[in-house]
């Protein structure tokens, strides 16, 4: 059966993804399962600077799902290429997919001219969900133009495939997947999530410490499933799926939206096997189906 599939011009062996801030940077993954199974992964969302990250608590749960304010904690760009990548090319031999967030547009193209050097990055993964600091505190994902103008800025300094990472938290997503098309994306990644909160009843307080966070988990799959369908609808560049997967059957399903590849991220948390076992598991949901390639499918939602 073929599981492989073409992603921004590389191909990987399955469409299976762990997402960012859930698979940390590989290693320790690693010594559980050979990580190579994968198609491949998306490391912790780094920045230009060290950032410790939201104070805590962090995590909040959900009947279905998690809300979480990490914060994007990570070490910097000069430590992730100093001291994680070495790591993580003792124990993964494919490329693996960057991600990288920014706070202004000289952020963003910093950290990913610095990542597109690195011989193991295969993609640059870049979440335009991070607080504009020169427009107001709003996120560069809310307006097209300003997604645009992130895209632009590191399609000038890279030569790798850049992915934009789509928040779901807009009117219209798909005005946004346009916008960063035509000013040179290689592909879109969505979604990412959803903005959340919960309230301890004892204290009436918000049980996060920064009040709000990003919710996730199997909740937002329907959500998630409709906004890929949108935006596979309206380019011609891949797109990534994400958003409360968590076995073969959503992998198809988000792949008959539209989707390339799937990113799981949640799952993880619960099960650090979830990726490997859903990758196992494909086959018997392709011959369930009748799928024999699942590049075939991609897009293959019958509308009529």
């Amino acid at each position: 059966m073929g599981l492989g599939v073409n992603l921004c011009g590389i191909s990987i062996s399955n469409p299976v993804i762990p997402a960012s801030g859930t698979f940390g940077y590989g290693y320790e993954f690693a010594e559980l399962y050979d990580i190579n199974e994968l198609g491949t992964f998306s490391f912790k969302g780094t920045t230009w600077d060290p950032r410790f990250g939201n104070p805590t608590p962090r995590i909040a749960e959900c009947p279905a799902g998690m809300i979480n304010a990490v914060g994007l904690q990570n070490p910097g760009v000069e430590k992730v290429i100093s001291e994680e990548l070495p790591k993580l090319k003792s124990c993964f031999h494919k490329p693996v997919m960057a991600n990288v967030s920014g706070f202004s547009i000289d952020d963003y193209a910093y950290t990913c001219e610095k990542l597109d050097k690195e011989p193991q990055v295969g993609w640059l993964e870049v979440n335009v969900s991070c607080p504009n600091v020169h427009g107001g505190g709003m996120s560069f994902g809310t307006q097209p133009e300003a997604a645009a103008e992130v895209t632009r800025a590191v399609k000038a300094v890279t030569t790798k495939p850049v992915i934009i990472k789509l928040s779901p938290n807009v009117t219209d997503i798909v005005a946004i997947a346009k916008a960063c098309e035509d000013a040179g994306a290689d592909g879109i990644s969505l979604i990412n999530t959803l903005l959340g909160m919960r309230i301890n009843l004892h204290s009436r307080k918000p049980v996060i410490a920064n009040t709000m966070g990003g919710y996730s988990g199997p909740g937002i799959f329907p959500v998630a499933l409709r906004m890929v369908y949108q935006v596979a609808q309206a380019v011609s560049i891949p797109v990534i799926g994400m958003g409360g997967v968590s076995c073969a059957e959503d992998v198809i399903e988000m792949m008959l939206a539209g989707a390339t590849a799937v990113q799981i991220g949640a799952a993880n948390l619960i099960n650090p096997y979830i990726c490997r076992d859903i990758i196992r598991d494909l086959p018997r949901v392709m011959e369930q189906y009748g799928i024999q390639n699942l590049q075939e499918i991609i897009g293959g939602v019958n509308n009529g």
